[in-house]
């Protein structure tokens, strides 16, 4: 077995990322839920319209609808009925006459053109019309939006509000989506303490579970929670034992630095493989990634930064390889420096900043405070990571830099 725990030295963010995706499969099970269950998961099958959108012309206005023409050389029109949504006016309007018409009703025969009401006038069943539309004025075309065999939705597609209801919008109940993979997360290390509990001398509340629990929730994913555990090497094992057998990828937080106690890639060599464990990237270096027996393995590292960091950066695009979808592009954006940034070359790091506009409308951005990978605030109040390369030195006031915009 390749231990690449032994192996020194780290490698750049970018690279970590491609041997990540390069070894994964992909997960092509599918099953059909209802529309309205369908939020956030991602689309199976092509989905092609039957029908046009809207099916039939009608008005956009509630008015009058009459042809074009009969305003040519008169603006007064008798009224010869009224078309309600749902409700269409049956029979043919004559030259002359308009029809009294409701937002979303079906345009009459003989008629192209509505006027909203608030431009008219009305004595008895005599319309005066007091402006001169243009032809289909307020008058929606059938098909202007979706046309009956367009491709409206892309299988790999995750699912939003607006989706569901254009896929509502053609008459689709049900749809087909990739079946969620599962997600287990362990949290490991002697120190630890659930949150409501009293702390004793050493320990510290876990955080890094609830971190992940909220990131996850955005994804299309199951998640079991195996909680806490100590590190001891047999409840260790049993646990990641029992979470490879029930889970498609385990996410562990702890335990994969040099301490005499970090049994985790102890563990991972008796289970499966470590393909890497030391990444260029800050805050994060001590971030595994290999296989267990069956499920795949990402080892983030226990300081609660350096968590939420490398699962943005790394897991989260894995998660999205595995559930067959590709996630926006992260939106990077130019801005200058507001004050000093300070910075090593040697590792990509991302700096949590704090981003604004001036009244020119240029960006600027400042680190927000100590950025220590132990210093949570310093992500929760921030509003951008600041994208540092590998081989950025020290930065000083005014100079260009990257930032991600949270």
């Amino acid at each position: 077995m390749n231990n690449s725990c032994e192996m020194p030295g780290m490698i750049p963010v970018e690279q970590a990322l491609q041997t990540m995706l390069s070894h994964i499969g992909t997960y092509t099970s599918t099953e059909p839920v209802s529309l309205d269950l369908a939020l956030g998961r991602v689309l199976g099958q092509d989905i092609q319209s039957l029908v046009d959108v809207p099916p039939a012309d009608n008005s956009a206005m509630d008015g009058y609808a009459f042809a074009h023409a009969d305003l040519a050389d008169n603006q007064h029109l008798t009224l010869a009925g009224t078309a309600l949504a749902g409700v269409p006016f049956v029979g043919k309007v004559e030259p002359g006459q308009c029809v009294r018409i409701m937002t979303g009703a079906i345009m009459p025969l003989c008629t192209d053109t509505v006027v909203m009401q608030e431009n008219t006038s009305q004595q008895g069943e005599t319309i005066s019309f007091l402006e001169q539309p243009y032809q289909g004025n307020s008058v929606r075309r059938a098909g202007e939006d979706i046309r009956k065999d367009d491709l409206i939705v892309k299988a790999g597609s995750q699912l939003t509000p607006a989706l569901i209801a254009l896929i509502a919008s053609i008459g689709v109940g049900e749809v087909t989506v990739y079946k969620k993979i599962t997600v287990g997360i362990i949290a490991t290390g002697d120190e630890l303490v659930s949150p409501g509990q009293p702390l004793k001398a050493g320990q510290i509340y876990e955080s890094n579970r609830y971190a992940l629990f909220g990131l996850l929730h955005e994804l299309p994913v199951k998640v079991i929670d195996y909680g806490i555990v100590k590190d001891h090497k047999p409840d260790l094992q049993h646990v990641f034992t029992q979470a490879d057998n029930e889970c498609d990828l385990v996410l562990s937080c702890g335990g994969v630095s040099v301490g005499d106690a970090d049994y985790v890639k102890d563990i991972l060599d008796d289970l499966g493989q470590i393909n890497f464990w030391k990444v260029a990237i800050k805050p994060g270096k001590p971030f595994a990634f290999g296989q267990l027996k069956k499920a795949w393995f990402c080892g983030l590292p226990g300081n609660p930064v350096s968590s939420y960091v490398t699962f943005s950066q790394l897991v989260k695009p894995l998660i999205c390889a595995l559930s067959q979808f590709t996630p926006p592009t992260p939106l990077q954006i130019a801005a200058l420096a507001g004050a000093p940034i300070r910075k090593r070359p040697g590792r990509a790091d991302y700096q949590r900043g704090i981003y604004y506009q001036d009244d020119s409308g240029q960006f600027w951005v400042k680190p927000n405070g100590k950025q220590g990978s132990g210093i949570m605030s310093s992500i929760a109040n921030a509003n951008c990571y600041i994208v540092l390369p590998i081989e950025q030195s020290n930065l000083a006031m005014g100079e260009q830099v990257t930032i991600q915009p949270f």
